[in-house]
């Protein structure tokens, strides 16, 4: 199992033509008699399917000082029910072939499978057996709890830019739940109790705050009554997820250089506040084209500029999150080239920053949209990827109708609309922060 990282890329804004109107996924929505949302993506093209349940709840939703419960529970949902026992979900899906794991984020946690279509219902009936009877006994909870902690350290302690990421989303989030790590800190996790994963999983583990996908070689009317003959009976617990965030205070802008053991090379990164689908969705469009022009990829303007032509930078890239239920962020991440001081780099940035701003234009604009576009009328064809997509737009507060219109949304942004949207990273980042080689002067 894995944590998804808080701050992330949208990753399924890939790459040419797209028809006015076009449905993105052929999306066929239910809600089930509890109030359990169901998504099915018919793809008939192999006999095989994919499933997700996508709980409302992650590390946000967790009390101050408990930090790491949800991703702990998570863990534990594969620990055994009372009619599954032990490590048995596991067994039981790769005798039958089929690929099962997990995620934890800021917002959610996902539990999902990828199966031959023949056994789809078997994974219907565990999934939706574990959401109903988890059973928490004190060895599992102890022996996961020590592999969450070991998880924890290591990250920590083999990846050097972990706490570097980490500080900034302190400096950033201030004091709203996003600033705490998905992990929780190594005290916290030591400190966890049965009974501190056992409310998550009483209060959140509900068919109505869950969203279930379905995508690949099934009949849409198939998969809601599989849908209703094993999530449909279990009770909905009127579930209302009315959470309210702390507001940052928007006028603090932060610096600060972090020294870290085992790096060679510094790492410049910049945060911006940015609007996310749930503060403003009508802006959202033009800030995924800005991203998309300023640095994904390396056909990007800040790429071209500052690596290959003015070699100032080995990599430079920037990344847009705008599904997170407490706010959204612009991020630009840079590395200096071999005898480039972080002042030169800093410079750079700014300067390739503004021309970059300066140079887009219509045609620009033309040109971005089509390459974002191309390529979406296939993200069917693959059920992994449609499902994923399908997700992270309805839990971030999407319709089935917002999410088939992403593309022609995509359409209709205008250049004033991303030169608004520039505007803002063109002002100083609220964070910006260096990670330096230990014993480097700050």
């Amino acid at each position: 199992m894995r944590v998804l990282a808080a701050v992330f890329s949208v990753f399924f804004i890939i790459t040419a033509t797209f028809q006015a109107k076009a449905e993105l996924l052929g999306i066929k929505g239910y809600t089930l008699d509890n109030g359990m949302r169901l998504i099915v993506i018919p793809n008939h093209k192999a006999p095989i399917a994919k499933q997700m349940v996508w709980y409302k709840v992650g590390a946000k939703d967790e009390t101050i000082g408990k930090g790491g419960a949800a991703h702990l529970l998570e863990h534990l949902m594969f620990r055994g029910t009372k009619k599954v026992k032990g490590k048995d979900f596991n067994r039981i899906m790769e005798e039958n072939g089929a690929v099962s794991n997990a995620f934890t984020s800021q917002d959610v946690t996902v539990y999902h499978q990828f199966t031959d279509i023949s056994r789809l219902e078997l994974a219907m009936f565990l999934e939706a057996d574990r959401m109903a009877n988890l059973k928490i006994d004190d060895e599992g909870f102890e022996t996961e709890r020590q592999i969450v902690y070991q998880e924890r350290k290591q990250v920590v302690e083999n990846n050097p830019f972990y706490q570097f990421n980490e500080e900034v989303a302190r400096s950033f989030w201030q004091n709203h739940p996003y600033s705490r790590p998905i992990t929780g800190t190594e005290t916290e996790i030591l400190n966890l109790k049965i009974e501190d994963v056992r409310a998550i999983y009483d209060k959140y583990y509900a068919p109505d705050n869950a969203v279930l996908i379905i995508a690949g070689d099934i009949n849409p009317d198939t998969a809601y009554h599989l849908a209703q003959k094993y999530y449909g009976k279990i009770p909905a617990k009127g579930f209302t997820n009315n959470k309210s965030f702390p507001q940052a205070d928007a006028d603090i802008n932060t610096s600060f250089k972090m020294s870290l053991k085992n790096i060679e090379i510094p790492r410049l990164l910049r945060k911006y506040e940015a609007p996310s689908y749930s503060s403003d969705k009508e802006q959202i469009y033009a800030w995924m084209v800005l991203s998309k022009y300023i640095g994904e990829e390396d056909t990007s303007a800040l790429y071209q500029k500052m690596v290959v032509n003015d070699k100032v930078a080995t990599s430079v890239s920037s990344s847009y999150n705008y599904t997170s239920l407490g706010g959204g962020s612009f991020s630009i991440v840079a590395v200096p080239s071999a005898g480039i001081s972080v002042e030169k780099l800093q410079e750079a940035l700014d300067e390739a920053l503004k021309v970059s701003v300066d140079e887009f234009n219509d045609n620009t604009l033309k040109k971005i949209k089509k390459k974002m576009l191309a390529g979406l009328i296939y993200i069917r064809d693959n059920p992994t990827s449609a499902a994923q997509i399908a997700g992270t737009l309805a839990l971030a507060g999407m319709s089935d109708e917002e999410i088939e219109n992403y593309a022609d949304n995509i359409n209709k942004v205008t250049l004033s609309e991303v030169k608004k949207a520039a505007a803002a990273i063109l002002k100083p980042a609220k964070v910006e922060a260096v990670a330096i080689a230990k014993g480097e002067k700050k």
